[in-house]
Formats: structure tokens, sequence, C-alpha cells
């Protein structure tokens, strides 16, 4: 398994765009960035460049493709908030979560189903 890539919050509404639409030229991420980030060519380059140095992304022949899975990236933040903020107890995160939160009954037997499939390991 890969280690962990550090995706930072602007850099992962870049990335929702290359997940959304890759492999993607360089030239047709610039004009989406632009669209919906407001981000200047310069700025979307300089983004292109560090998250290629982070083994995020490959730019080859000015063709953008992410090289990790929307998922990989949505776990590693995920544990790293419980790591931070919940020093590592993911039953804490679910204690507070559920005090926090109204589920209702369908979602209450949804949580249970996806315990249930992890628990017997499929």
């Amino acid at each position: 398994m890969m280690g962990r890539i550090k995706i930072f919050e602007a850099e992962y509404k870049f990335m929702n765009i290359i997940w959304e639409n890759s492999p993607i030229p360089s030239s047709e991420l610039v004009k989406l960035a632009n669209e919906e980030l407001g981000w200047k060519k310069s700025t979307t380059y300089t983004v292109i460049r560090r998250l290629c140095e982070r083994g995020a992304i490959k730019n080859e022949n000015t063709i953008v493709d992410a090289l990790v899975k929307q998922e990989q990236v949505m776990r590693a933040q995920t544990e790293e908030h419980i790591d931070k903020v919940y020093e590592g107890s993911l039953k804490l995160f679910f204690t507070t979560f559920l005090q926090k939160e109204k589920l209702n009954k369908d979602e209450v037997e949804e949580l249970k189903k996806i315990i249930d499939q992890y628990d017997k390991g499929e």
C-alpha cells in the first residue's frame, strides 16, 4: 500500500476537476481551473508541478492524469483528521459524530450494514 499523499484543501478542489475529466490536456485543465476556481494559468501550472512531485498526478505529453483515486485521498484525510482531533480513536470519532448528527432509522440501518460487512471482511 502506498504512503499517504498530502493534498491541501485548494488542491483537493483542483483534484476534483482532474478526477472528473482525466485524462485531460493541461491546456483544458487551465481553462477549467480558471472557470471553476478563478486560478491564473501560472497558478494552475505551479499546482500541477507540485502534485506531480508528490505523486498524485502525472503530466506526460501535456496530458494530465490522476495517479491516486479520490477514495484514497479521502481515506488519508479522514485518518489524519481522526489522528489529530480524536487522538486516533475511531470510537471517540463515531461517538462524537453520532451525538451531533440526528440520523433517521434508514441511515442507522445503513451504518449497521457497513459495519457488519467490515466485520465479515467483505
